[in-house]
């Protein structure tokens, strides 16, 4: 009973290291599994291992990949001249269901934190610097870099970081807007948003 015990609080303790889960969320998940089957277990377990072991960044634009390139990479299709800059391999898939934008990605795998000792060094930029140098000998050459990061200190500290290193290898370079959401009620918004909303006005 008390191995039993130890190993139950081992799973509430290992759970809770994941982000978004607090230790009463991972006590019912470790009961969950608990309860469970044999059966599902050893598929979680599996899914687990399949996904450290298998999963690998593509290396031309660093998202997660169990291929050779990944499916935005190896996609004929895509325009080769816009490259989309954003901090995390999860950020991709909620810019792909907008169903708007059709080049390429690049994913930095974090933004510029001082306070957590996070650097320019510790991001995917030189690898974005030697991708676009590279792209000018090819018949499509990378033409605009559209930064999709985060609203948030991290996020412009890393835009305004990027802005000035590419703005000196000739490339230009666009942030996406930020601002008053569709059917959101000004009411209710924000003053960091309204003023982003101010500053990113178009003409009508």
């Amino acid at each position: 009973m008390v191995d039993r015990v130890a190993s139950l609080e081992k799973l509430v303790h290992e759970l809770s290291q994941l982000p978004g889960i607090g230790p009463k969320t991972a006590q019912r998940l470790a009961y969950f599994i608990l309860r469970s089957s044999k059966e599902y277990a050893h598929d979680l377990q599996e899914a687990i291992h399949d996904v450290k072991t298998k999963v690998k960044e593509c290396p031309q634009c660093y998202s997660y990949t169990e291929d050779e390139l990944c499916h935005y990479c190896s996609d004929l299709h895509r325009q080769n001249d816009l490259i989309c800059v954003v901090e995390d391999p999860s950020d991709i898939s909620r810019l792909e269901s907008s169903q708007v934008f059709r080049g390429r990605y690049h994913v930095l795998h974090g933004a510029i934190s001082p306070l957590d000792g996070i650097t320019p060094q510790d991001l995917k930029i030189q690898a974005l610097i030697n991708r676009i140098e590279e792209s000018r000998s090819t018949p499509t050459p990378i033409t605009e870099v559209i930064l999709a990061l985060d609203a948030d200190l991290e996020g412009d500290t890393t835009v305004l970081y990027l802005a000035k290193i590419l703005g000196q290898i000739n490339i230009k370079v666009t942030r996406i807007a930020h601002g008053v959401p569709i059917g959101g009620d000004i009411d209710y918004i924000d003053h960091r948003t309204l003023g982003r909303a101010l500053e990113n006005r178009i003409e009508l």
